[in-house]
This record gives structure tokens, sequence and C-alpha cells, in this order.
């Protein structure tokens, strides 16, 4: 008796470690997201799991209200019923919808730039596994430059030329590079070739990658960080510095220069 409660407690113990992993995205989640882009994909589709639930169980509490009013008590035997209903509903959608990775071909037709760039993270996410250790740590660093990428994105003309060198860069090259890796059977990945392995080329190119990515985003910032700067000196001529000197090419105008003081200044220094 003894040996088949220790084994009840074990499938348990399992069983309740599947559906959390489940809860979580399957075992690609544990690994947590790379970015907000495929953070926010997951969250959509736990929201859409939850709707499903609540609304399965409303109908369900529904339809055992109205045959137990009009056709007959549910009894003990009506109650369990539901219950397992319930619980049904429970492992059901704790499961389904599962998020879905996009395929390869998906990212290159995807026109949003910014949509392709949640996507491609999510499709990172998976490859994550297949990769080097030095390859799935730029991987995850990818995720953090994609979102600041993003982020600017949202700024930009979907027809202007710099976000189709986005879609060819985040839909293009960076999968078609580590799908040529993942192609290679994997005792060839450390095999050297030419004086370099399958490994080492990957990383170095996602290494170029993300350095083209850093780029892509700060040339989309120049325009936003040369406002910033206008904006800057305008409020130091407008109000002065952060002393409240009044400021011309950026040097405090004051009594002692020989340059009067505006009128509210002189008003401020009598007082």
């Amino acid at each position: 008796m003894a040996d088949s409660t220790h084994e009840s407690d074990r499938i348990m113990r399992e069983a309740r470690s599947s559906l959390q992993v489940q809860r979580d995205g399957g075992y690609h989640r544990r690994a947590g997201s790379i970015g907000d882009g495929s953070r926010r994909i997951k969250r959509s589709n736990r929201m859409q799991r939850l709707k499903l639930f609540l609304g399965t169980v409303l109908a369900i509490l529904a339809g055992a209200s109205i045959f137990g009013a009009f056709v007959n008590a549910l009894g003990f035997g009506g109650v369990m019923i539901v219950a397992m209903a319930i619980i049904a509903a429970i492992f059901i959608f704790s499961n389904f919808p599962k998020v879905k990775a996009p395929k390869r071909a998906d990212l290159s037709r995807t026109i949003d730039a910014q949509q392709l760039v949640a996507r491609t993270e999510l499709w990172l996410e998976h490859q994550r596994d297949a990769l080097p250790a030095p390859a799935a740590r730029i991987v995850g660093e990818l995720g953090g430059q994609l979102d600041a990428l993003g982020k600017q994105l949202a700024h930009v003309d979907p027809g202007h030329p710099a976000a189709g060198e986005v879609r060819k860069l985040v839909g293009e090259i960076l999968p078609e590079t580590i799908e040529s890796y993942t192609k290679i059977p994997a005792h060839l990945r450390t095999e050297e070739r030419a004086g370099s392995t399958p490994d080492a080329q990957l990383e170095r190119s996602l290494t170029k990658i993300s350095k083209e990515v850093d780029a892509m985003t700060r040339q989309l910032a120049e325009g936003s960080l040369d406002d910033l700067a206008i904006k800057d000196r305008y409020l130091d001529y407008r109000y002065g510095d952060a002393e409240g000197n009044p400021l011309e090419n950026g040097v405090p105008l004051n009594e002692g220069s020989g340059v009067p003081l505006p009128d509210f200044d002189k008003t401020k220094a009598r007082n």
C-alpha cells in the first residue's frame, strides 16, 4: 500500500509540473522571453485562453442551473459532472490554443515592421535550443535590441526606405543565417573547415547582425535626438540655465558682465 501511495504522489507531482509548463507556454517559455514583443504575443495568448475558459465555465454553470430548475435537481451525481466538466475545461485551456511560432517564410512576408520585430523575437526563442551557448546568448541580447528598434519604428512610415531595410535585415537575413546553421548535421557543427567551424561562423554572423540592428536603431533615433537638442537650446535661451540665469550662446547674462538683465530679472533683483 505504501508503494502505491508513493507512486501516486509521484504521478501527481509530474502532472502538476507538466500543467505548469503548459500554462507558461511550454518548455521554451521556461527559458524566458527574449523581448517585449514576444512577451506581448504570449500575454495575448494567455488572455485568449482565460476568456475561453471563463466563457466555458459560465456556459457549464448556466446549463446546470437551467437543467436543475426545469428538468430535475442535479443531486450529487449532477454536481460531480459539473465539477468534472470544469476540471476538463481547466486542462483544455491550460494547453490550448498554443502560441504558434511563425514560420521563417512568414517573417519575410510581414509588412508591418513593428509586428515583424515581435514575430521575429518569438521565432528566435523557438530556435534558441538548437544553437550553441555563445550564439544563444547573442540571441537573448538581440531581444532587447529588437525592442528598441521596434519603438523607433513606431514613428516611421511603413513605406519609408528605413522600414524596408529593417524588414530585409530582421525578416530575411537574420532568420536565414540561423536556418542555414540548423540545417547542418549536429556532428558537423564543430568540425573545422577552412580555418573555422559552423559554430564560430554563426557567432560571428550574429554579432555582425546585432551591431547592425543597433546601428539602425541609432540612425532612426537621430531625428529624435536632434529635436531634443534643439528644444534644450531653446529652453536655455528662453528660461535660462539650471540656476535660472538667462543664457546667450550658452553664456550666463548678469549685471557684472556689462549686459543688462531682462526686466523680469531686474525686478527680482530689486525685490
